[in-house]
């Protein structure tokens, strides 16, 4: 049986209606493409008001102003980050001409659902009473100024590996973070590691990190306002990467395409991204992206589908400046810091000034004695807000069309798939590239005017493939540089994620042919572990009960497995840690090899490394070391051991410490961060804290067979049937279909809401 509820909206053009199926996707009908976006923007409010409200607050740096003194550094931190230039330039630089429009609906659509609840205050999810605060109205710029939530890189590894050089030498740090293709670095002329301070960048990762909501920070006196400068935990940025891939119909069950797609990110209830299905005249598209932003990034549109990785493009760099009274020495001369004051509201306190300071390159996120620290960064550039750009390709029908509006994409640099109803698939990297005439971008360098970006590599300079002889793209965050790409000469980076997943994809694809998608939702939830058959390959000769359990294992890390429990354990809390305490034997640089480069490890162990002078010896001895940890974690009888009862899924509310709000609890998990089915853990706890919370697999052309996953649920409010419905299925593997006819949405609908102008 169908609920129908019905709402008088001013702004909307024509009627329109929100249909949700059993399973959560909000299916959008409108009269107007217009009126598609401003629904979109209304039922975003509706169902993740506070998820979305927060969102805002935190990138505009509002925060302080609900919840006191705790967040007056943070806020200080986002506003160093806001998109500051001409918003003409940056409307323009998303390539369709509805950029704005589309938001200016989007935005209208928010702030009419706030309207509502002005006028029936128990609209309003639950959160804001608990928290005793009002959502506040959207404009149309807060949208796309706000970067500080979009992923780039390398600044954090750039001024990591200057202290790790300061303390020890390049090769130590190749055990923090190894370096692709093959390449030497160098010190940049004027460079002196040791000035970089261990908190040159404690403002940026406030200004990038989610809200913490603790007692002892809400109630936190203005005096003690900042205290709360430094993030505890903000996990490793590399590990939010992706999986996807594209199957041509050549090669298919169906003569069909199959694109499949799973982000990863950080686990977060609300989940971050939402299915959304906008449907109108001249408009007909189905997929995920951000509920803040107009539109989806991954999905389809009836004709093709698409989908994105990231692809570890250096997009940021670290600037060091000697200082001269008020300004910093550049081309043989000062120049005065621009310097703004701004007034943060502050609850229960009177207003707060705070003062922002900028150079050339970008805004000063540490002073020293001599010295001022500048991040330069893509985001200050027009049309760098993450994923925005996908507006300009929602509605692509051909290759042609998807790479032409590829060529306006800035943030986050990806690897894009894509796959078409003729049967042609197609791979494409897609970001702005700094050009760097003099360095690589892997140590900071000096601002005083001798390394200085010069524009941006073009489009037509990045990697691509179009219909592959081998039938497929897939990506996974590897080094994927085609070979005979002119690495040395267009620079694109040299940060680049494991080769675990890749190689489990590739070894899979090409071995299917023909491949399913069936198929497909098993590889994305496949839990074998290629650095698991490496290291118990090394195991030969050594006799105990650990390797014994091991040497029977199929190297898969299920979660009722008890060899998966050792092997994990061995390696995240035995064999890892002394691996690194021998090769970064200085007690500063081994701090900050935390959580140590995977490829550099294996490397290490099979080929010999001069710093590990008794192979065996090291792995007989942390094995039977993690033997007697998983006893004392797991019991004696290791044939009752299960990696999931170590390893598991988790979604508490955010204010869960402050609020009796419902979370998801634990759920056991198989898999890991070297798995095609990622879930990245916590060493502390074993709780997955990264990677696909949302899958999607899509049989092009026959759209109805799609499938998709998002957890823990589609809804952000704790009042619905879809907040948390979703994660059971997510922790165990399975699927729910993402249904895209007429006939079949209403056939699925069970909640019909009309809107009428």
């Amino acid at each position: 049986m169908t609920e129908t509820i019905a709402h008088t909206v001013p702004g909307l053009h024509q009627p329109a209606e929100i249909n949700v199926d059993q399973w959560g996707i909000c299916h959008i009908r409108a009269g107007n493409r217009r009126d598609a976006f401003f629904v979109q923007g209304f039922n975003a409010a509706r169902d993740r008001l506070w998820q979305i409200d927060i969102w805002r607050k935190r990138g505009l740096g509002r925060m302080a102003a609900d919840f006191g003194p705790g967040f007056l550094a943070q806020d200080r931190a986002a506003r160093l980050f806001l998109y500051r230039g001409d918003m003409q330039a940056e409307w323009a630089a998303y390539g369709t001409p509805e950029a704005q429009d589309v938001t200016e609906a989007f935005v209208a659509g928010i702030n009419a659902w706030i309207t509502l609840t002005e006028a029936n205050p128990a609209l309003l999810s639950p959160e804001f009473a608990a928290m005793g605060t009002r959502p506040e109205r959207w404009a149309t710029p807060d949208v796309v100024r706000i970067r500080s939530h979009g992923l780039v890189r390398n600044v954090l590894s750039e001024a990591t590996r200057a202290r790790v050089l300061a303390a020890a030498d390049l090769e130590t740090d190749l055990a923090r973070r190894s370096i692709e293709p093959p390449h030497t670095i160098v010190i940049p002329e004027g460079l002196d590691p040791a000035c970089i301070p261990d908190d040159v960048l404690d403002v940026f990762r406030l200004a990038t990190a989610a809200p913490d909501f603790t007692p002892e920070r809400l109630e936190a006196p203005l005096a003690d306002a900042w205290r709360w400068t430094r993030v505890s935990d903000q996990g490793d940025v590399t590990l939010q990467g992706s999986n996807n891939w594209a199957v041509a119909a050549t090669h298919t069950d169906t003569g069909r395409p199959i694109l499949a797609s799973d982000p990863h990110r950080a686990h977060a209830l609300p989940s971050l991204r939402s299915v959304v299905h906008l449907s109108a005249p001249g408009l007909d598209v189905i997929g995920a992206g951000e509920p803040a932003l107009p539109g989806v990034s991954i999905g389809h549109n009836g004709h093709a589908a698409f989908s994105l990785t990231i692809f570890p493009m250096d997009q940021e760099d670290l600037y060091v400046y000697e200082t001269e009274g008020d300004g910093v020495r550049h081309g043989g001369g000062v120049e005065r810091m621009a310097v703004l004051r701004e007034t943060i509201a502050v609850r229960g306190c009177a207003d707060q000034e705070v003062t922002l300071k900028f150079t050339r390159h970008g805004p000063v996120v540490c002073e020293t004695p001599g010295h001022a620290f500048a991040v330069r960064s893509v985001w200050s550039e027009p049309g760098a807000s993450a994923y925005f750009a996908a507006l300009a390709y929602i509605g692509a029908k051909s290759v042609d069309a998807f790479e032409a509006a590829l060529s306006h994409w800035s943030t986050p640099s990806v690897n894009q798939v894509y796959a078409d109803v003729s049967g042609r698939v197609a791979w494409f990297v897609a970001g702005k590239s700094p050009v760097r005439p003099n360095w690589d971008g892997l140590l900071p360098v000096p601002g005083d005017g001798r390394y200085e970006w010069r524009g941006f590599h073009p489009f037509t300079a990045l990697p691509r493939t179009i219909d592959p002889a081998t039938g497929f793209v897939a990506t996974a965050n590897e080094m994927n540089l085609p070979d005979g790409f002119p690495s040395e000469d267009i620079k694109l980076g040299f940060e680049w994620a494991e080769r675990s997943r890749s190689t489990r994809i590739h070894q899979v694809l090409a071995g299917q042919n023909p491949h399913t998608s069936a198929q497909s939702m098993a590889l994305q939830t496949d839990d074998t572990s290629i650095p698991a058959k490496r290291l118990t390959a090394l195991l030969e000769g050594i006799v105990s009960p650990g390797a014994a359990l091991l040497a029977a294992w199929n190297h898969r890390l299920e979660r009722h497995a008890p060899a998966a429990a050792l092997y994990e354990v061995w390696w995240s809390k035995h064999l890892k840690p002394a691996l690194l305490d021998l090769l970064a034997p200085d007690p500063v640089a081994r701090k900050l090899m935390v959580p140590g480069d995977v490829e550099t490890l294996l490397a290490a162990l099979e080929d010999g490394h001069p710093r590990i002078p008794d192979r065996a010896g090291l792995l007989a001895t942390t094995l039977e070391a993690a033997y007697a940890d998983c006893q004392d974690r797991l019991g004696p009888n290791q044939a009752a051991w299960q990696w999931g009862q170590l390893h598991h899924g988790a979604f508490p509310h955010p204010l869960a410490r402050v609020a009796d709000m419902p979370g998801v609890d634990r759920l056991p998990k198989g898999g890991s961060g070297s798995t095609v089915m990622a879930a990245v853990y916590r060493l502390s706890d074993f709780k997955v804290t990264h990677g696909a919370s949302f899958r999607m697999v899509v049989d092009v052309g026959n759209w109805d067979e799609s499938r998709f996953i998002n957890a823990p649920g589609q809804s952000g409010d704790p009042r619905s049937p879809h907040y948390a419905n979703l994660a059971p299925l997510w922790a165990e593997g399975s699927y729910v279909p993402m249904l895209y006819s007429v006939a079949a949405v209403d056939a699925a609908t069970t909640l019909k809401i009309r809107l009428s102008p």
